[in-house]
C-alpha cells in the first residue's frame, strides 16, 4: 500500500460510514474531489458541504479540484462536436495546474482523487486523471468497493482485456494497444455537451 503514491475512489452509494471505512483501511489522510459537479441526486451524503463535513469529523482533509480535473470542462476548446476530447482537456493550464497540486500534496498527505463511479475504467479519474499521473511516472492505485486495491497496470490490462487487446499482437506494442483501448473507453464514458453539440450541428 505504501508505494502507491497516490488513489482513487469512486464514491457510488456507499454509506458515508462505509466510504470514511474504505479511506481509513487505506490510510487516506486527504480527497481530491475531481467531479465537475460534486453534488448528487441519488446519494446526497456525497454532496459537497455534506462530505466535506463528514470527512471533517474524521480527521480527513477535503479539497475540490472539480474546476482543474473535472470531466466536465467549461472551455469549448476542450469539445469536438459536442464531446469533450480528453487529449485537449490534459493539455489544458487548468488540468495541468490540478495535476501539479496533486502530485506537490502527495508528498506530505495520502490523497484518494474522488469521483462518482465504482468501477474505476469508468470514470475519467481512471482514464485520463491516472492515465496522466501514469506517464509522469506516478504509482497510482484504484480502491474498489470491497476494499480490494488495484494497481493502475493491472486496471490497463483489465481495460485492454475488455476490448480483447490484451494479448501480444505481432504488429502492435503494448503501448500502442493500450492507447486503442483508453481511446475506445474514452468514447464510451466521455462528456458530451448537448448544446454545443447542437451549436455545432446547426
Amino acid at each position: 500500500m505504501n508505494d502507491t503514491a497516490l488513489l482513487t475512489i469512486g464514491h457510488s452509494n456507499h454509506a458515508v460510514e462505509s466510504f470514511v471505512a474504505l479511506l481509513g483501511e487505506h490510510g487516506v489522510t486527504a480527497v481530491a474531489d475531481v467531479r465537475s459537479v460534486p453534488f448528487s441526486r441519488f446519494s446526497p451524503q456525497f454532496n459537497q458541504r455534506q462530505v466535506e463535513r463528514s470527512l471533517a469529523d474524521s480527521g480527513i482533509k477535503y479539497v475540490f479540484l472539480g474546476k482543474e480535473l473535472g470531466a466536465r470542462s467549461t472551455d469549448p476548446g476542450c469539445y469536438e462536436d459536442g464531446r469533450v476530447l480528453y487529449a485537449r482537456l490534459a493539455a489544458s493550464g487548468d488540468f495541468g495546474s490540478g495535476i501539479e497540486r496533486l502530485t506537490r500534496g502527495a508528498a506530505t498527505e495520502r490523497i484518494a482523487i474522488m469521483c462518482t463511479e465504482a468501477e474505476p475504467l469508468d470514470c475519467h479519474r481512471t482514464v485520463l486523471v491516472s492515465r496522466v499521473l501514469a506517464e509522469r511516472g506516478v504509482a497510482v492505485g484504484h480502491v474498489h468497493g470491497d476494499g480490494r486495491l488495484e494497481s493502475h497496470d493491472a486496471a490497463m490490462e483489465r481495460l485492454m482485456a475488455k476490448f480483447g487487446l490484451a494479448d501480444a499482437d505481432l504488429f502492435r506494442t503494448r503501448d500502442e494497444r493500450m492507447a486503442e483501448a483508453l481511446a475506445r473507453q474514452e468514447e464510451r464514458i466521455a462528456y458530451v455537451d448537448e448544446k454545443l453539440r447542437e451549436e455545432g450541428s446547426a
